[in-house]
């Protein structure tokens, strides 16, 4: 009997709420999307690795014999078979297979990150042990190999989302515990800007400012910590603080606690998804004018979206470029074409799945 491909995908993923806040470990609420990406592939009967990548026109191989140098910066291909490696697994056969998506590539949406757990779990499936890796072992697995293994400043949050799916709150302090939420029903409409952005930049610059601050607060005050802070005790704790960085830290902990609050909301009974659009709006505001990662043309997508008819809506992802969305549970077509009024490129999607096998022998 002839064995049939394996094939493995992964969602992309909007974060609703706790934009740059998973670094600092405080909560996220992320949710993923139906857009995905998946790897198809088989068994070779000798020890290469050949990946066929028709989105961006590209090829790759190697050999799974001896170590695996990088041979680029984010060499994701090798770091993600170098981390499982070290965690077990083995590779007596190597692997044929293609890599396809629909997700927004550098944009915010995740892109990179699902590609790395797709891969992961493949990989997982497709060795010596054939092991179906559980959700939360393969995020980690998957930010190790995409984060730890190039001292990149990311996050966790991209790929617990990807991994798990659905609607999702996230701690980070004192260990990760992910709680689902029920889902959110109708649409989200994403706009991609397709103003190139600088991800690890963006994160490097925001990050670097806010723990820095972080720290210096640390040494003058005992307890204090980023998870605890009042907004109403900034002024006082900070008050010899350059005034943009006390901003910083305000626009912090505002975000912090709307993260909160449009928690409660998610989790409760029969929520106001009229006030999930206007939390977002209110998000946005901060993202916008205090960590200062929108750009022009992503406001006027935002705003065109609102004025037809979309509840609210924000800048996805590290910002500076790159995607944004609105929730548009009316009349997602019109929020659509008012993206591309602009110069976006409308996608509407809906909450959907993690990382799933979607048939094939491993």
């Amino acid at each position: 009997m002839t064995s049939s491909p394996l094939r493995v995908s992964t969602p992309g993923r909007v974060c609703l709420f706790g934009e740059h806040q998973d670094y600092l470990q405080l909560p996220v609420i992320p949710c993923a999307i139906s857009l995905r990406i998946s790897v198809e592939g088989g068994h070779r009967p000798d020890d290469r690795v050949v990946l066929d990548l028709p989105d961006i026109g590209a090829r790759e191989e190697f050999s799974l014999s001896g170590p695996l140098p990088y041979g680029r910066e984010r060499d994701y291909f090798r770091s993600a078979v170098n981390v499982l490696r070290r965690a077990g697994y083995t590779f007596s056969r190597g692997v044929d297979c293609r890599v396809r998506g629909s997700i927004p590539i550098n944009s915010g949406t995740s892109s990179s990150s699902a590609l790395i757990v797709t891969w992961v779990k493949f990989l997982g499936l497709m060795s010596d042990q054939g092991t179906d890796i559980h959700p939360g072992e393969l995020a980690r697995l998957a930010h190790a190999a995409e984060v730890l293994e190039f001292n990149e400043p990311g996050g966790m949050m991209d790929h617990y989302s990807t991994a798990y799916g659905g609607v999702m709150a996230i701690d980070f302090h004192p260990g990760v515990a992910v709680h689902r939420l029920p889902p959110i029903p109708g649409s989200f409409v994403l706009g991609d800007s397709g103003e190139p952005k600088d991800t690890v930049g963006i994160l490097a610059r925001v990050k670097n400012r806010v723990l820095r601050i972080a720290r210096q607060l640390a040494e003058r005050h005992a307890g204090f910590s980023l998870q605890n802070i009042a907004r109403s005790e900034i002024e006082t704790l900070a008050h010899d603080l350059p005034a943009d960085e006390r901003e910083l830290l305000r626009g912090t902990v505002e975000n912090r606690d709307m993260t909160l609050r449009a928690r409660a909301l998610l989790g409760g009974p029969s929520p106001d998804h009229r006030l999930i659009g206007r939390l977002l709006s209110e998000h946005q505001a901060v993202l916008r004018d205090v960590l200062k990662i929108s750009t022009p043309k992503i406001d006027r997508m935002l705003r065109a979206a609102v004025s037809a008819g979309a509840y609210g809506g924000k800048i996805n992802g590290s910002g500076g470029g790159g995607c944004m969305f609105v929730y548009a549970p009316e009349n997602p077509d019109r929020a659509a074409r008012a993206i591309e009024s602009e110069g976006g490129r409308s996608y509407i999607v809906r909450v959907d799945d993690g990382t799933r096998r979607e048939g094939g022998d491993a």
